[in-house]
């Protein structure tokens, strides 16, 4: 570990890329803050409230996306990279513990904005007059979050509880911003050949980060499970979310090593601007099957709600839809046993109402094991090559 003087506070390309201690300690804090968001959805007693979760999922997914790339356009193992860690960490661990409590609302947009300032400042002074390139990009993502700043705080002082209309703004501000490469005053938007310089550091952070929240799935009907009598039923709920993590993951990995290993420049842009945003989607699979799984396995037997069904069978759908459009935009090919198994969780869900829980938890995980079956028997077809070079 470095001080982190600014003329190596830049990544140099041959250093290492396995994510550091901290990185990893950085994301467990974060799959915690994710299972504090599938307990609440799973606690609604209605969907009402589904944008006002949504908008809290995005801003913790936010946070992670946009400081996994400041470690992997910075050194991690440089003292101030650590520090911006450090308080991104604190951060989430505030959001998390405010996500519950309605008059919380200037807690959560305070562990928010500030790891996101905080970062923005620490990068200026330290590249100030060093720098030029990495100084400028450093001002791009702050002169965003600034922006964005006032709609959260500002939403926040409101006097009637949550302001979600001010927050979706702020949302969408650091979404689209983000999306148009932060053009700034002054400054432009940041040039492509910035996205050519993703390591395969980053590839790396995005797998290693939705693996663990995976867990998530087991974890949030373990807490259940605990609290409750261990009868047969039960018993199979939780087996089938074991099931559905398993195969979630098997879907997820399936060619991810290749993809990060790509190095075509064009491949390297078009992944690093389109992963957070398909990520997204995968993320929000994870954390409502995980809020499924905590249902069912607290009522595994009688009617299905609607909501339910939609937690159910959507977890999977959005995690299956999100893979396989990121797969699709760098590899190029769009496998037709996924349509037909997107289809037939849509095509189920009219009916499942009068289905128990653990039916159509049953059939969510047939569906994953279809998918997977199909994908195995895909890659000994063939096995198309990737729209560029591997590594």
């Amino acid at each position: 570990m470095t001080t982190g003087g600014s003329s190596e506070l830049v990544r140099r390309p041959n250093g290492s890329t396995r994510a550091t201690l901290l990185e990893l300690l950085f994301d467990v804090v974060f799959v915690a803050a994710l299972a504090l968001v599938s307990m609440l959805i799973a606690d609604r007693p209605s969907g009402s409230d589904v944008a006002q979760v949504v908008i809290m999922l995005m801003a913790i997914w936010w946070t992670w996306s946009v400081t996994s790339t400041t470690t992997d356009f910075y050194d991690p193992d440089q003292r101030p990279i650590q520090a911006i860690l450090m308080v991104t960490m604190l951060g989430a661990v505030v959001t998390a513990a405010a996500l519950a409590v309605n008059s919380h609302a200037l807690v959560f947009a305070v562990g928010y904005v500030a790891p996101h300032l905080i970062r923005g400042v620490v990068l200026v002074t330290v590249l100030h007059q060093h720098r030029h390139m990495a100084e400028q990009r450093a001002l791009r993502f702050l002169f965003w979050f600034v922006v964005s700043s006032f709609f959260w705080i500002g939403g926040a002082l409101l006097p009637h509880g949550w302001p979600w209309t001010l927050w979706a703004v702020a949302i969408t501000i650091d979404y689209v911003s983000a999306a148009a490469r932060y053009p700034t005053p002054r400054l432009g938007r940041v040039p492509f050949r910035q996205y050519e310089k993703t390591t395969e550091h980053l590839g790396e952070r995005y797998q290693q980060f939705i693996i663990l929240a995976l867990g998530d799935v087991i974890l949030v009907p373990t807490l259940e499970i605990s609290r409750s009598e261990f009868t047969l039923a039960r018993s199979a709920a939780f087996l089938t979310a074991f099931a559905s993590m398993l195969l979630l993951w098997q879907i997820y990995v399936l060619r991810a090593g290749s993809i990060v290993r790509t190095t075509a420049p064009r491949l390297l842009r078009r992944a690093t601007r389109l992963a957070p945003y398909t990520h997204l989607v995968m993320l929000t699979g994870v954390v409502c099957t995980a809020a499924a799984s905590d249902l069912v396995v607290e009522r595994p037997t009688g009617e299905t709600p609607g909501r339910w069904i939609a937690l159910i069978l959507g977890g999977p759908a959005l995690f299956l839809l999100g893979r396989t459009l990121f797969t699709y935009r760098i590899v190029g090919t769009f496998p037709r046993h996924r349509v037909f198994w997107l289809v037939a969780l849509v095509a189920a869900t009219p009916w499942a109402g009068g289905w128990p829980p653990m039916l159509v938890t049953a059939f969510a995980v047939l569906v994953l094991a279809g998918v997977v079956t199909g994908d195995m028997m895909g890659g000994r077809r063939a096995r198309p090559p990737l729209r560029g070079r591997p590594g």
